[in-house]
């Protein structure tokens, strides 16, 4: 029988060291972009922190909440229909540059494709926790499992957010697997998405020049490989030991979005491949113990919860790092914990907090 034990101080810990380097980081990366936009060059920081609090002060205390509250159907619904709505309302507000992936309300704005992932996780939890003998069902188990990641997929493809779709098509098929279904499935799948994706990549005007210039982006180094170009160019410059916090030159309007998708970038320049390898390392450190938990847990609930909580962030700093060293053609994806973005932090804190609780009970 499982005992009550403190919770996982290394993962609390290797949270809290992630966020005071994006902290960092941050303002590294857009005090100069701030001064001149702004007139500040603690606007983007500030904000940053005050959503580092509050995530904080979420993390603190979902980790006091015991994690089998949220193993109910009255709970999970309505999470899943109430973000639902959420991705649905996105696109009845005002577009930013062709995309709806904003809720605003005065000055409260969020992203409702990041509480898509854990409303997606806390269903297949919930769901599978029962079924993992009736993995074979493609009925009764495997369609009702991945239909509303399907619904989340639809909508944030159309936001479109092609990145986020892939993380939540990722969590989902893992999960799944976890829960023993049969690798041919997910064949299947991806059989049945592959025209889907060709289409979305080739015949959509700027993910196909995305991926044109993923495949070779010397050949436009000034317009469509210049975000991979200047990329690298961070990357190579850090060196071993990187050119010095806040001495980083690609930040200084070549890196496109150094604070928030390419933070990684400034990273390995500034921090060099120290820096960069102990943020890397940290994340590899929260999978350990979050895998951990998952396996020590006797809870099939708290199992999945631990796992598809695990998985979601190590999924999304993977792309990240991955886009960063051009090994994967540009998505918009932050890197968990770093990058500057309210929802994204604040989101990924409060995931941190569940998987605290479920450290409470181990062997």
């Amino acid at each position: 029988m499982a005992k009550r034990v403190g919770v996982d101080k290394w993962l609390y810990f290797a949270a809290l060291v992630l966020v005071v380097i994006g902290l960092a980081m941050v303002f590294s990366a857009s005090a100069v972009m701030a001064g001149e936009r702004f007139g500040s060059p603690y606007y983007f920081v500030v904000r940053q922190a005050v959503w580092a609090l509050l995530g904080l002060a979420a993390m603190t205390a979902l980790m006091q909440v015991p994690y089998s509250r949220y193993n109910r159907p009255t709970v999970v619904f309505p999470v899943v229909g109430v973000t639902i709505i959420l991705l649905l309302a996105a696109f009845l507000m005002h577009d930013s540059h062709n995309t709806h992936r904003w809720i605003r309300f005065g000055m409260l704005s969020f992203q409702p494709s990041e509480i898509a992932k854990p409303a997606l996780v806390l269903f297949l939890a919930w769901f599978l926790q029962n079924r993992m003998h009736l993995m074979d069902d493609v009925r009764g188990t495997l369609l009702p499992a991945a239909l509303p990641s399907l619904i989340f997929i639809a909508l944030i493809l159309k936001e479109p957010d092609l990145g986020t779709a892939l993380v939540c098509a990722g969590v989902t098929a893992l999960m799944l697997w976890l829960a023993g279904m049969n690798v041919k499935y997910l064949g299947y799948a991806a059989l049945a998405a592959t025209p889907v994706l060709y289409f979305m990549l080739f015949y959509v005007k700027w993910r196909r020049d995305r991926m044109l210039a993923f495949l070779n982006p010397e050949s436009d180094p000034l317009g469509k490989g210049f975000h991979i170009i200047q990329s690298l160019i961070a990357v190579g410059s850090g060196g071993f030991r990187g050119v010095g916090f806040m001495d980083g030159r690609q930040k200084l309007f070549y890196l496109p979005e150094p604070h928030t998708d390419y933070i990684f970038a400034n990273i390995s320049e500034e921090l060099g491949l120290i820096g960069a390898l102990i943020v890397v390392g940290l994340f590899v450190f929260i999978g350990w113990r979050g895998m951990r938990a998952a396996i020590l847990s006797r809870d099939p609930f708290a199992r999945f919860l631990a796992f598809g909580i695990t998985a979601t962030i190590l999924i999304q700093a993977f792309f990240n790092v991955s886009v960063v060293l051009a090994l994967v053609p540009t998505k918009g994806i932050t890197l968990p914990f770093v990058s500057y973005g309210g929802t994204s932090l604040f989101i990924m804190l409060a995931l941190v907090g569940v998987l605290l609780n479920i450290t409470r009970e181990v062997d």
